[in-house]
């Protein structure tokens, strides 16, 4: 699908037919929005910017030459947007095109940033003047919704400790928990620095007009606090994940103290009905009393153990 949005009597339109770039001029043109789009209309935009658009394949390529770089008529920037989901987050790359003042955009999934800053030019077309403000303003929403995912991780990192101090749910469940949101605050981080570098290399372009420079410093330092963010973040993951595995440990560690004392203190009674088990003559048999005479000789052996292990504190 493609969406052109133009400039027509002081609003902003837009068109959902490729066919309509041959007959626009290119000063009028704001947006040009390429979602999954097909083989005409990414012809019918190369057309119109006069150079090619991107491949999905050559975006996704993680070298700075692939993720930044520039000819003779356009800025060619590609980041990834991160996608959360119920449990996991997903990456979805997405080209950036500015050519003059005609921003370009190539994605091949649904995002909340677009669809609401699509609502907005329209809405308020004076705020919107040139492709190069609906580049910053994408770049603006998508830092404000990393921010709120930041914010909802610290949220849950604080539940998990919570949980920790009263003792509840300390499994290897819960351990699994931790080890998937340090997961998903590690692809946050990696999103967010994609986003730093993109703007850092968008700084160094001399096509890129300078009176935005601001603006983009802006960004750069709300990009420097998320980081920040997410290095906490991610030690006091680190730092939780140790109590747990110490905590499992040490319930782990009473386990098998519960298992070796009651072998130790059962080991006497034992030997003795092992010793007087015998087929042979033993002392103090043939009495007609042999059965009370062990059973007491297995307690007494027991409550001897047991009083040893109280008086060295064991128990």
């Amino acid at each position: 699908m493609i969406q052109i949005f133009y400039r027509e009597n002081d609003q902003i339109v837009f068109s959902l037919s490729e066919n309509d770039l041959r007959t626009m001029r290119k000063e009028s043109v704001v947006w040009i929005d390429l979602f999954n789009p097909s083989g005409e209309e990414k012809r019918a935009a190369e057309a119109f910017l006069g150079t090619t658009v991107q491949s999905r394949a050559q975006a996704e390529e993680i070298e700075s030459s692939s993720r930044f770089f520039e000819n003779e008529v356009a800025i060619f920037a590609n980041t990834n947007f991160l996608i959360p989901g119920p449990e996991e987050y997903s990456m979805e790359t997405v080209s950036f095109i500015l050519s003059d003042t005609v921003l370009t955009t190539l994605r091949e999934s649904p995002l909340k940033s677009f669809t609401d800053l699509q609502r907005r030019v329209m809405a308020f077309p004076q705020l919107y003047p040139t492709g190069n403000i609906v580049f910053i303003s994408i770049l603006e929403q998508r830092i404000d919704l990393d921010a709120d995912m930041i914010e909802l991780m610290s949220r849950e990192i604080e539940q998990y400790n919570k949980k920790v101090t009263l003792g509840e749910d300390i499994n290897e469940e819960f351990l699994l928990d931790i080890n998937q949101l340090q997961e998903n605050t590690m692809l946050v981080r990696e999103n967010i620095i994609d986003k730093q570098r993109t703007i850092s290399s968008i700084l160094k372009s001399s096509k890129f007009p300078s009176d935005y420079q601001k603006k983009l410093n802006v960004l750069l330092k709300d990009i420097s606090s998320l980081i920040n963010h997410t290095d906490f973040g991610f030690e006091r993951l680190e730092y939780l994940q140790n109590t747990v595995i110490g905590l499992i440990s040490l319930d782990q560690n009473k386990i098998m103290k519960v298992f070796t004392l009651v072998s130790l203190l059962l080991m006497p009674p034992t030997l003795i009905a092992s010793f007087y088990g015998m087929n042979v003559w033993l002392p103090a048999t043939g009495t007609g009393w042999d059965w009370v005479i062990v059973l007491v000789l297995m307690a007494l052996s027991f409550g001897l153990i047991l009083l040893i292990f109280k008086k060295k504190k064991l128990l």
